[in-house]
């Protein structure tokens, strides 16, 4: 097989709009949430031998991934350089040469929002599930909540596990997390250390901004995603027929659902 031949088969894959397009980009994402799975069932047991195999074995399917989508972009270097290269990197080494352990085991949880949030699972999630095309706004707030709320459970889990004793797996790290994060704060589970302590007031401010994000969303009228050809606006309203800001005749998809 040719490297032309190559390229442009792992373009369909990553890319293309195919149904064998979709299925390849439904396993990754499939595969994400199984490893975060796998991070929380994980911290009810012993760490031994076994751990880390299947961990190596994640770290090569993120590696196998991470190259591909290398080799396939137009601008490698400054994919590369970017946050979510760097992320993927640091996932990689911490999953293949555990030299901090799982210290870094929470940035595994970014991959999920970079997954979620690329243009192709967009548009594959628009065209495959009516309720996520009429409700985009408010699933994608949902989303940064919930991804939120597990990197930061996995960091508290990573930092607090082995010196801290109210704190001895993921859903002491969950409670402590959810309990900051709305400001219920029973005081039953507390951080130790400096670092712990601004590590809580960032899952506050960060954690309630988000929450008061996704209550904003649910709370407003929902919008139609429809880039108007003529000014791009992109968000209206459902039964709109001209575009509010240039008066361009819109032909929204409309499911009849109403």
């Amino acid at each position: 097989m040719t490297a032309v031949s190559l390229r442009t088969r792992l373009r369909a894959l990553y890319e293309g709009a195919g149904p064998t397009g979709d299925r390849f980009r439904y396993a990754l994402l499939a595969f994400d949430l199984l490893t975060v799975a796998w991070l929380v069932a994980s911290s009810f047991f012993p760490r031994g031998p076994q751990h880390v195999w299947i961990d190596v074995a994640i770290g090569c399917v993120f590696l196998a991934d991470f190259l591909a989508r290398l080799y396939i972009s137009r601008r490698p270097l400054r994919d590369l350089a970017s946050f979510w290269g760097i992320t993927d990197v640091l996932v990689i080494i911490s999953l293949l040469f555990p030299i901090w352990g799982e210290g870094l085991a929470f940035l595994r949880v970014l991959r999920l929002y970079r997954v979620l949030h690329s243009p192709q699972t967009l548009d594959q999630l628009r065209d495959d599930i009516t309720g996520f095309r009429r409700h985009e706004t408010t699933i994608r707030a949902a989303l940064n909540l919930v991804i939120f709320l597990f990197a930061m459970t996995s960091l508290v889990y990573q930092t607090q596990v082995a010196r801290n004793p109210d704190i001895r797996n993921y859903v002491d790290a969950l409670y402590f997390t959810v309990t900051t994060l709305t400001t219920t704060g029973f005081g039953d589970i507390t951080m130790v250390g400096s670092d712990g302590r601004l590590l809580a007031v960032v899952i506050m401010i960060f954690g309630i901004s988000l929450f008061l994000r996704l209550v904003q969303v649910v709370l407003r009228p929902a919008k139609a995603y429809f880039p108007c050809p003529v000014c791009g606006l992109r968000r209206h309203d459902h039964d709109a027929v001209h575009c509010k800001a240039c008066g361009t005749v819109l032909n929204i998809p409309d499911d009849g659902l109403d």
